[in-house]
């Protein structure tokens, strides 16, 4: 048990030796209790010398090759961030019934905990979470009230991410998507498809993307059943739910092939283990989603048609996928690259020297490469 009484040292004695804390005093203290937390465990990762396991670069780690070190440097950043998470979760906030949480200065959560956790439904027990995931919780609600503006789709239009879905915060990738030419084939006569397949939909931003660009028809898919919830919220915002399907998939649907004139995917950029439901966006053990969409999209292609994938070259950078593999996918696969364009990542990391990750981040390319089956 935990209250405003204990000091940040003691909690994070405790919290480091793996006691959890269940808060009964003011939430705002709690929040900034938390807050001294994380300035610890900060000092702690980024005092001089520090590494993760308490590994010291050395003679061998000077000499080894730029690929090695960036994956040393990955490898140990996401240990860092793991160990980071794991102290932090440490401070716990009870709920009553209908998530309401019993301490002073508590704000009204409901509804931010309806959309990530669904109905409330505490048994015969108690209910606690972490007060990190908590306040996640919540800025996930207020980014899906408000939404992330998309120039691209408008100049007023938005995505609204649901909990749990990554939002499109990345727009580089977005105008590759917005200018890139349609293949030439038998088309409309205005150029555009009759029909795309947008695999991995997410927010549903890239199939919102393609039928304003003027397919006729879009198939989305996604294996998770609250990212096409989002992308369903999103396409009826945008007015576009008679233009778009979404379909729940693992890649395409099952069952004989849809064919498209082009067939759009921007899977996880980081071939590694997703430590949470959110990072899924982002890492993909054993490139699992990018392996399985080159071996499998030319059958889902008409004649002439192209296979678009978005892909930033971190992985390559960061020595966890060499481009001599990604090529051989694609050949694996049937395909041969027709195009590529590239467009430099404007996020803030990319500028952020403290970043553990700068040098990588720094030099990182965001392609949209044009394949077509062989």
């Amino acid at each position: 048990m935990a209250d405003d009484r204990m000091a940040a040292d003691v909690a994070y004695r405790l919290a480091s030796e793996g006691t959890a804390l269940l808060w009964r005093g003011d939430f705002q203290n709690a929040r900034h209790l938390l807050q001294a937390l994380s300035r610890r465990v900060d000092r702690r990762q980024n005092r001089p010398g520090a590494r993760p396991g308490g590994a010291r670069p050395g003679a061998a780690a000077a000499a080894a090759s730029a690929p090695a070190q960036a994956s040393a440097a990955f490898h140990a950043h996401r240990l860092a961030q793991a160990q980071r998470a794991r102290l932090l979760s440490a401070v716990l906030v009870p709920f009553e019934a209908d998530y309401v949480v019993p301490l002073r200065r508590a704000p009204d959560v409901r509804q931010a905990c309806r959309q990530a956790w669904g109905p409330e439904d505490l048994g015969a027990g108690a209910l606690v979470a972490s007060l990190r995931e908590l306040l996640g919780v919540v800025s996930a609600c207020e980014w899906r009230k408000n939404g992330v503006l998309v120039p691209v789709l408008g100049p007023h239009a938005r995505i609204h991410p649901h909990h749990g879905v990554f939002s499109p915060v990345r727009g580089e990738y977005l105008q590759l998507v917005a200018d890139a030419p349609w293949p030439a084939m038998g088309a409309s006569g205005s150029g555009a498809p009759s029909l795309a397949i947008d695999v991995g939909t997410g927010t549903g931003v890239l199939a919102a993307l393609l039928a304003q660009r003027g397919a006729q028809r879009v198939l989305a898919t996604d294996l998770d059943a609250r990212a096409l919830a989002c992308a369903a919220d999103n396409l009826a915002r945008l007015g576009l739910t008679d233009r778009v399907s979404l379909v729940q998939a693992d890649l395409f649907p099952a069952g004989e092939p849809v064919l498209a004139a082009v067939v759009v995917c921007n899977p996880p950029w980081v071939p590694a283990r997703a430590g949470a439901a959110i990072e899924r966006a982002v890492y993909d053990e054993d490139s699992r989603m990018l392996r399985g969409f080159l071996a499998t999209v030319a059958q889902h292609l008409l004649p002439g048609g192209q296979a678009w994938l978005v892909l930033s070259d971190l992985a390559e950078r960061l020595g966890l996928r060499s481009r001599e593999q990604l090529l051989g996918w694609v050949r694996a696969g049937g395909l041969q690259v027709v195009a590529r364009d590239d467009t430099r990542p404007v996020h803030p990391k990319a500028h952020d020297a403290s970043d553990p990750l700068h040098a990588a981040r720094a030099g990182e390319v965001t392609s949209l490469w044009r394949l077509a089956a062989l």
